[in-house]
């Protein structure tokens, strides 16, 4: 693997109160590639962003951008770095192009009206353009956030829950736009508490909790080092309860008695899944459908959560 292009080393913030936002994340994000990181509000997301794009100060450890220390080549490392943050914050009188191009101009970067027109077209914003701020919708002013982000062209984006209260539509344009970028060089990191953005669109998946970061994977490794199968069996006649002999498998039963549910793990050598359709013949219990489900990231992300309070609480 290439060196990585933002490497991530013992990241701490602790407030005055004793709060711990962060607790010495670790982490280095792959060139090219789009990383989700997955959390619940007040995770330390925003916080891990902040501190990367010197927003806030840390209370420790460091970040490098292509090996180069972030506060000793602060200009350096910022003009390579691009912020969507979660809030709307934007100039209400100016008009959308004169704060897309000021945002360039921000960053040192010689005026370019071409390529200010094509990060306007590609976000469908070239007709808005002379627009006040102030008059566009919720969903154009989350555009024009990003086209400020791209302004300068970053190699690494940063967008914090960059869907937060926007339609379908826009979100599918939003992850169209983040798959345009990544194939032209651009690295993308979002954080996201929208489990299936992450599913859609993210090469690897960072889950962190309680300002921890408790698990970083391949999407498609996590899916099957994580997810469970679970199996459905559509009974002929329903069930008053769960035969004590299929106790063993603890399945589950709807409260139609219609369906019995089995949770089995795929990669096992044995699912167990013979060995119940045999006690489910012995008992008489025949079955008209059955199919089976993989767990979704959702399914992994609670489950994750879940483990992480019960081993605090321990």
């Amino acid at each position: 693997m290439s060196d990585p292009i933002l490497s991530i080393r013992g990241l701490r913030k602790a407030y005055a109160s004793g709060t711990e936002a962060l607790k010495a994340v670790d982490l280095d994000i792959r060139r090219g590639e789009i990383f989700a990181l997955l959390g619940p509000n007040g995770a330390g997301k925003t916080t891990l962003i902040s501190i990367v794009c010197g927003l806030v100060t840390a209370s420790g450890g460091e970040v490098l951008v292509d090996g180069k220390n972030w506060q000793t080549h602060y200009r350096e490392v910022r003009r390579r770095i691009g912020l969507v943050p979660q809030e709307l914050t934007t100039d209400a009188f100016e008009p959308v192009i004169s704060t897309v191009s000021f945002s360039r101009e921000l960053f040192g970067k010689p005026r370019d009206p071409a390529k200010i027109e094509e990060i306007l077209r590609t976000l469908t914003l070239w007709d808005k353009r002379k627009t006040i701020m102030k008059e566009l919708s919720g969903g154009m002013k989350r555009r024009v956030m990003i086209a400020k982000a791209l302004a300068h062209e970053p190699d690494i984006l940063f967008l914090d829950e960059p869907t937060a209260g926007v339609d379908v539509e826009l979100r599918k344009d939003m992850w169209n736009m983040v798959r345009r970028l990544r194939e032209q060089g651009v690295t993308i990191i979002l954080t996201t508490h929208y489990i299936e953005e992450a599913e859609e669109m993210a090469d690897r998946v960072g889950v962190i909790a309680k300002g921890e970061l408790i698990l970083v994977e391949d999407k498609a490794a996590l899916m099957q080092k994580l997810g469970r199968k679970i199996l459905h069996l559509q009974l002929v006649e329903p069930l008053a309860a769960v035969p004590s002999a299929l106790a063993p498998w603890q399945p589950q039963l709807s409260e139609d008695g219609a369906t019995l549910t089995y949770e089995f793990d795929a990669k096992a050598d044995r699912t167990g899944i013979p060995s119940l359709l045999a006690a489910l013949r012995d008992e008489g219990i025949t079955f008209k459908d059955l199919d089976t489900k993989q767990s979704s990231l959702e399914d992994i992300f609670v489950d994750l959560i879940q483990q992480q309070r019960q081993e605090a609480a321990e």
